[in-house]
């Protein structure tokens, strides 16, 4: 398992600073982990992408460095540093180090620096590379307290941190209902009614309205819960591809925190394949404000609930290719057109 999680920069002290940051930088607590964070320069160096993968067995290390280094080379590192996150203890050093040789080598053959390789465990740090008493296996460097510049970025940009990656699928479990199911199977059979009688364009049209309004509401310090009927209308309304396309935009701009509100519930509550939609909606959002954990999390959902959803895989494929969020905002801004998400 792969995340990828490009963040906003955000300049780090020392590599004690960077160690204790990394819930911030994932939006959960690693565990038995790499992370691979690219440092971009010049002097100070700043945070960009990180990728985190589960510490391999010995036979796959090799592989497993190679895929990293390609991964977080997209990012066109000035340097990366690598930071294990592990309870074990190998007793007179410390724990894996065959894994650090092959991610060094893997970078090396890329031309890109291992400015830092750090141990993180049980609220300590190491430096792989320090040769002083204090980074001997039984001492380690507390990590440090405090608010960090890495915790007020996550805070700014709305990043939760979980207590691990196992909780980021609650966050969107299905909480379905029979008043919800039958609410669906009413408003679709309305929704068809009024397509036969006035065409699907005016019902479209309503649809965007409906979408726009949950969205504004939601942005609003008083939002209400929607109604299954509201989710129900939104979420068929979504099955169309212009329509969804169309939301798209509404990551972009100020509506991005409503607009994810939105997603997030419709998720939640909307029965298979409706819940497909606005799962991809939430996984772009996620992408979007770095937070490519989420985005991962939602694509499963997503293709779990329709495997032959299209634009769910196309965004798969483009994440793991590690396409930068820059890439994919260019892409909506040109699909869009001049007019917008208010078109």
């Amino acid at each position: 398992m792969t995340d990828l999680d490009p963040r906003p920069t955000v300049r780090l002290a020392d590599p004690g600073a960077l160690a204790a940051g990394l819930p911030h930088l994932l939006g959960f607590r690693p565990e038995e982990s790499l992370v691979v964070v690219s440092l971009r320069g010049p002097e100070p160096l700043t945070v960009g992408l990180t990728a985190r993968v589960d510490l391999p067995p010995p036979g796959h290390r090799a592989a497993l460095a190679r895929d990293l280094a390609r991964s977080v080379g997209t990012d066109d590192p000035t340097a990366v540093a690598l930071v294990v996150v592990s309870e074990d203890d190998d007793g007179a050093e410390l724990p894996h180090r065959g894994l650090l040789r092959e991610a060094v080598l893997a970078f090396h053959d890329h031309r890109v620096p291992v400015r830092d390789a750090l141990l993180v465990r049980r609220g300590r740090w190491w430096s792989y590379d320090c040769p002083r008493s204090c980074c001997a296996p039984g001492a380690g460097t507390p990590l440090p307290g405090g608010t960090s510049d890495l915790a007020v970025a996550a805070v700014v940009h709305g990043t939760v941190v979980e207590a691990g990656r196992a909780a980021l699928p609650a966050r969107i479990a299905p909480v379905g209902s029979a008043g919800m199911d039958r609410a669906c199977a009413e408003v679709g059979d309305e929704l068809a009614a009024a397509t036969a009688e006035r065409g699907w364009d005016a019902v479209a049209e309503q649809g965007w309205d409906a979408v726009l309004a949950a969205v504004h509401e939601a942005g609003t310090a008083r939002a209400a819960r929607l109604s299954d009927r509201q989710v129900a209308r939104l979420a068929w309304g979504l099955r169309d591809a212009d329509l969804r396309d169309r939301a798209l935009t509404l990551a972009l701009g100020e509506s991005a925190p409503g607009a994810e509100v939105v997603w997030t519930e419709l998720t939640r509550r909307a029965p298979a394949p409706l819940d497909a939609a606005p799962a991809t909606l939430l996984a772009v959002s996620a992408w979007l404000r770095g937070d490519g954990a989420l985005a991962n999390v939602a694509l499963d959902r997503a293709l779990g609930s329709e495997p032959g959803y299209t634009l769910a895989g196309l965004l798969r494929t483009a994440l793991d290719a590690c396409l930068p969020p820059a890439v994919v905002r260019q892409v909506i801004r040109e699909a869009a057109g001049p007019s917008g998400a208010g078109r």
